[in-house]
């Protein structure tokens, strides 16, 4: 259910996301499609290739192949896939945790819009990127603001009546990204912030 749902939200569907305690925010899927404030100073910082992880609709797989970086985004519902390579991007369906192409050859690695929550795990989920990455390879990844505190959520998504099931997401604050990274296998961490928006190369 829930791959259904984010392939409705990714459709235009009004979607939220719920936390176990019943609050519910809205997924603001309107800003996975058009360029967003901040974006250039990851794009600016890829190299070839770049594997775009979570890529959904493919903003950034598409810039980046404009741009002459290989690219390739990775997506777990066959919507986004579909929307990225219908505006020119090269994406597969493929969950990060399985087999990736290129495996141990990409030079970058995008962790953008937040998903470094991927699977509620941040040092779990750069394990494995760290495994993805060449030996000198780096990671892009976006952030959240000093004030924030760092935790796991269980959520789920709903589109009205229908809800998916419970999942794990993790945010990371800028913060705590030094120690996070160092957990994961990167212990060079460099930090910056633009339009609101906080970002670090891991390296």
């Amino acid at each position: 259910m829930i791959g259904q749902i984010y392939a409705d939200a990714l459709a235009g569907a009004t979607t939220e996301i719920e936390h176990v305690d019943g609050t519910r925010v809205v997924l603001e899927t309107a800003r996975w499609f058009e360029p967003v404030d901040g974006d250039e100073t990851l794009l600016s910082r890829c190299t070839s290739p770049t594997l775009d992880i979570g890529s959904g609709p493919g903003r950034l797989t598409v810039a980046l192949a404009r741009r002459g970086v290989q690219s390739l985004g990775i997506d777990i519902t066959p919507r986004a896939v579909a929307l990225t390579r219908k505006a020119g991007g090269f994406a597969m369906l493929r969950n990060v945790f399985d087999e990736v192409p290129g495996s141990g050859q990409w030079a970058t690695a995008l962790l953008a819009d937040g998903n470094i929550g991927i699977g509620g795990h941040p040092e779990m989920l750069l394990r494995r990127v760290r495994q993805l990455v060449r030996p000198d390879g780096t990671v892009l990844v976006e952030v959240a603001p000093p004030e924030t505190r760092s935790r796991v959520d269980r959520i789920r998504l709903r589109r009205g009546p229908h809800v998916g099931d419970w999942f794990g997401w993790a945010t990371v604050s800028v913060s705590d990204i030094q120690r996070v990274a160092g957990a994961g296998g990167f212990p060079n961490v460099d930090c910056w912030t633009t339009h609101d928006r906080w970002m670090a190369r891991l390296s």
